[in-house]
């Protein structure tokens, strides 16, 4: 048997909500996430997206983070698109190993069991 830990996350934002002027970013005043610059810009790793219930919405990976965690609330073909309303809080664990990534990936979709994870689930 396989023992796996899912890691500290390194960094977590939380929704902030925007008062008086606009003066952040659209994507930031939109969504309420002002720090992304906590994030990693050349660290690859996995995100991992809650609701404010705390509850495991979505679990990606990515080479570089903080472009991909901008991407999921600018593209239009992003799996959380129809839900970024619901995001309340974003984890980061930075991991370097793109094999790892896939595992742990696999591991936290499965064990946390992601709300809007399509692709390798193993629970339903």
């Amino acid at each position: 048997m396989i023992k796996i830990e899912i890691p500290t996350p390194d960094v977590v934002l939380t929704r902030k909500k925007q008062l008086g002027e606009k003066v952040e970013s659209v994507l930031s005043s939109v969504y309420g996430f002002t720090d992304y610059h906590r994030i990693s810009r050349d660290k690859g790793g996995i995100i991992m997206f809650f609701n404010a219930d705390d509850e495991l919405l979505y679990v990606g990976k990515a080479r570089k983070l903080r472009p991909r965690v901008k991407r999921h609330f600018e593209d239009t073909v992003s799996p959380i698109k129809n839900y970024r309303d619901e995001v309340y809080k974003i984890a980061v664990i930075h991991v370097e190993s793109p094999m790892e990534r896939e595992i742990y990936e696999t591991y936290i979709i499965n064990t946390l069991e992601a709300k809007y994870n399509t692709d390798k689930v193993f629970y339903k």
